[in-house]
Formats: structure tokens, C-alpha cells, sequence
């Protein structure tokens, strides 16, 4: 099934029905560092023909009740706790893999894809064993009304590199505490660790066909989502990709919840405390996290023009002084872009904010010191146009725009002046003003002096920033659907 050198590390099956099955072709998707642009390893990429046997393995495991569906919740949850202790079990596995895929520094790995995919199954599990299924109440009309909330069925769960197992779990805990079947297509970019997932759904005894894991491109995930055996679609990924998911499951009456990209402020408020030493760890968290390839970063930084120049000081300072490195050094704060493709992305915004006037105040270009990899510096723009290419569109990379704002007023109308609506923050050392600004910005999610999604609130965006939530007690309901029976 799998083997192991020294520089490679390959799988030749799908994990699907509960057993590894061989591929319908010999095309194969090969890892590729982005810290050494050295091979990782290859594994099958999935075709049509091995989506439909995914889906019927799915299928066939939520149709017989007594797989998985109509099994007691408390004994889903059982089952998800020894899942969550099997994924713990290989969190080495997991950080080293995230990291050499995707550029993920080991130390943002070891906080958001080692432990919190756990926590948010185990989070779940205890849902499943505590929830309501069914009500009974009282009709207007005399008699009794009983509600169930019985599962949606075969659910397609495509996730992106750029957290793959935490997003996976966004995706996967939920669908196993109401009794969904799950098929997941993991990004080409990250693949290496959907494995490892596949072995601990194994090793933890979870029924055959339950979890279903066939990574492909996007005519795999195409077929996936339109396939008719398939009951929601759970998509993570680009509004644009987003945009063509949703117009597909619109016709088909499918349901869907997609947490697609974000353009975020983090509004700086004239009261703010700017002392690195005390706020230097939530900035890095809601601005930069993940070499700034998160869809929830407040890039659009909001400064008072009373403070403006210090607030640039601040950032600046901030940004050149996170270390730049390859993945899997401890020390490493910024990693490289994911692929190359992504790269020349940043670089061309980088190359527009300089084209419309805006000014480097630090970073700007690839380091001097790193001969391989696809890295960009952390990079800070002072003087721009809320309007300008790289205050509007998401950019994806360690890119931050610094905007002047007049008054608390205007701050909130540049905050809702954008196209996307996922995340946020607001800074200031009055949190009770703050929270009051927080709430008129028209965004899913926004933090004060901080921001990290909980796995017990929920998460997703407006406007061009998705469709339903993901997370919390809410996060049940999309993968339920309702029943009512007049008694």
C-alpha cells in the first residue's frame, strides 16, 4: 500500500469502502516542497471513475442504518474519540507532512494542525452524544407534533491546502455526529497527510464506507459535486471556485455551505496600545498566520489619521522582524508561498500596489538569503486607496495595506467597503468600545485584540465570503435535514 524512502514517500491506493483500493489509471499527483522545490513524494489523483466508487461506497454505507446512520449517537461518539486519539497518535506525521507541503511553519502546524482537528472532533463527539434528535411539540391545532433532525446523507467535502486538516475536520466532525457518509477530496497540494488521516479512520474501527478520502484536481472535485448520488456539498476554497459550486448545486437543489475568501479589516483605533511586546502575537495570528495564506486575515489595516505614521511605524517594524525560513526550522514565522503559481500571484500585487502609487515600508521582494523556495518577504504598504487593487482583492501572501481613516465613522464605512466579509478585528483598549464598533461591521466573524476561530462559535462569511457556518453547535444543522410527523 505504501512505501517509504529516504526522500519519497508514495501511496499507490485510495482508501475507500474501508479498504485501499487500486486507482482507474496510472496518473499520479506528485508533492512538491515549496521551501526546497524538492519532490515529497507522489500518490494516485483520483479520476471520475474512482469518485463514482467513492460515492457508492458512501452511499451504501448511509443507506443501511446499521453502518453508521441510524446507529445511537452515543456510539457515533465513541467511535470519533478513538478517531480523535489515532490522529493524535500521528501528530508528528501530520506537522511534518502540512510543512513540506504547503510552507506551513512547524510552529503554526504544531498549534492549528496538530491538536485542533482533534479538539474540534472531540468537540463534536460530545455534541453528537448530549444532542436533541427529536422533539415533540405541541400542534396549534390540537394533537402533537414530533420534529426529527435525522442526517442530510452522502456528503462531498472538498478542502483546500492551505489548512487541510483543520478545514477537513471543519468538514468531517459534524458530518460523523449526525450520521453523514463522507467522501473528501483533499487539494493536489496537500496530499501527503490526507494519508495519514486514512490510516487513523482505519486504525480507530470506523465502519466501511463512512470515510471515503480520493484526492484529485478540479475535474475530480467537478464531478464530485454534481454527482447524483451526493447530498451536500462542503466546500472550502476561492470565491470564484465557490461561485461555480454554488451555481451547480443551485440546480441541482443541493444544498451547500461554502467558506470561500476574505478581504478582512483590522480596524486600529485611536486608543490603541501598539507596544509589540503586548500585542505581537495576536497581530501575527489575525494578519500573517500562515505565511499570509488564510482567508480570514485582517490585510486591510485601518489607521486613525491622528496616529497614521505610527501605526505604519508599528506594522513595519512588526513585519521585518518575523524570520523568514524554510518550513520546518522552529525558528521559521514566515514560510514560502504553497507553490510557485502562488508566488508570481503575490508578486504581481505587489507589483500593482507599486504601480498606483502606494509605498514599501518594508519587505517587497524575495530574500536575498534563500537560494531555493518560493518565498516573498513580508511585506507592508503605507498610503493606500481603500479602492486600489490591493486594498479590494485578496491576495493571498504576507502582503498588508495600511489606510487612513478620519473618524470612528469612517472607519466603519472603509471596513464594510469591500466585496468579501469573513473576518476582522478591532484594536483599542477600550474593549467595551470596541465590541460597539465590532458590531456594525457588516463581516461572519471579528475579534477584539484578537482573533482565532473557536470551535464552538460559529464561522464563515458574507457577501462574497461564502454561504452558511461552519463550527459551533450551528455547524449540526447544515449536514441535518428535518422531518415532521403530525401525531
Amino acid at each position: 500500500m505504501t512505501s517509504i524512502t529516504s526522500m519519497n514517500i508514495v501511496y499507490d491506493k485510495f482508501f475507500i469502502g474501508g479498504e485501499w483500493i487500486a486507482p482507474s489509471s496510472d496518473k499520479v499527483i506528485v508533492s512538491i516542497d515549496p521551501s526546497t522545490e524538492l519532490t515529497n513524494g507522489q500518490v494516485p489523483e483520483a479520476l471520475e471513475a474512482d469518485i463514482d466508487k467513492a460515492v457508492a461506497a458512501a452511499r451504501t454505507a448511509f443507506d443501511d442504518p446499521s453502518t453508521w446512520s441510524g446507529c445511537d449517537p452515543a456510539e457515533r461518539a465513541k467511535v470519533m474519540l478513538r478517531l480523535a486519539d489515532e490522529i493524535d497518535a500521528r501528530a508528528a506525521g501530520f506537522q511534518e507532512r502540512v510543512s513540506a507541503q504547503n510552507g506551513m511553519p512547524v510552529a503554526v502546524a504544531a498549534q492549528l494542525e496538530i491538536g485542533y482537528p482533534s479538539a474540534i472532533l472531540r468537540y463534536y463527539a460530545d455534541l453528537a452524544s448530549k444532542a436533541e434528535f427529536s422533539e415533540i411539540r405541541p400542534g396549534m391545532f390540537g394533537g402533537e407534533i414530533e420534529v426529527r433532525r435525522q442526517p442530510i446523507g452522502v456528503v462531498a467535502a472538498i478542502v483546500p491546502w492551505n489548512f487541510p486538516q483543520a478545514l477537513t475536520m471543519f468538514k468531517l466532525a459534524p458530518a460523523l455526529a449526525t450520521g453523514c457518509t463522507i467522501v473528501i477530496k483533499p487539494s493536489p497540494e496537500t496530499v501527503l497527510d490526507a494519508y495519514l488521516l486514512a490510516e487513523a479512520v482505519e486504525a480507530a474501527g470506523v465502519p466501511a464506507g463512512v470515510v471515503n478520502i480520493a484526492p484529485g484536481g478540479r475535474e475530480a472535485g467537478a464531478h464530485l459535486v454534481s454527482h447524483p448520488l451526493v447530498n451536500k456539498v462542503a466546500f472550502t476554497g476561492s470565491t470564484a471556485a465557490g461561485q461555480k459550486i454554488g451555481e451547480v448545486c443551485g440546480r441541482l437543489l443541493r444544498p451547500a455551505t461554502l467558506e470561500l475568501g476574505g478581504k478582512s479589516a483590522a480596524i486600529v483605533l485611536d486608543d490603541a496600545d501598539l507596544d509589540l511586546s503586548k500585542i505581537g502575537e495576536g497581530l501575527f495570528t489575525s494578519t500573517l498566520l500562515n505565511n499570509g495564506q488564510t482567508c480570514f486575515l485582517g490585510t486591510r489595516i485601518l489607521a486613525p489619521k491622528s496616529r497614521y505614521e505610527e501605526v505604519v511605524d508599528a506594522f513595519t517594524a512588526f513585519a521585518g522582524s518575523l524570520q523568514v525560513g524554510v518550513a520546518s526550522s522552529p525558528d521559521t514565522q514566515i514560510g514560502p508561498m504553497a507553490t510557485a503559481r502562488q508566488r508570481e500571484r503575490v508578486e504581481s500585487y505587489i507589483s500593482q500596489g507599486k504601480n498606483a502609487g502606494a509605498r514599501i515600508t518594508v519587505g517587497g521582494s524575495r530574500p536575498r538569503d534563500l537560494d531555493a523556495g518560493f518565498f516573498v518577504e513580508p511585506t507592508v504598504f503605507a498610503d493606500v486607496d481603500n479602492r486600489a487593487a490591493i486594498a479590494q482583492e485578496e491576495i493571498f501572501g504576507p502582503v498588508l495595506s495600511v489606510i487612513s481613516y478620519q473618524d470612528d465613522e469612517h472607519a466603519i464605512q472603509l471596513a464594510n467597503d469591500s466585496k468579501f466579509g469573513l473576518g476582522g478585528t478591532v484594536w483599542t483598549s477600550d474593549p467595551e468600545r470596541g465590541a460597539a464598533l465590532a458590531r456594525r461591521v457588516h463581516t461572519g466573524t471579528i475579534g477584539i485584540n484578537r482573533y482565532i476561530p473557536d470551535p464552538a462559535a460559529p464561522f464563515g462569511g458574507v457577501k462574497n465570503s461564502g454561504l452558511g457556518r461552519e463550527l459551533g453547535p450551528e455547524g449540526l444543522a447544515s449536514y441535518q435535514e428535518t422531518q415532521t410527523i403530525y401525531l
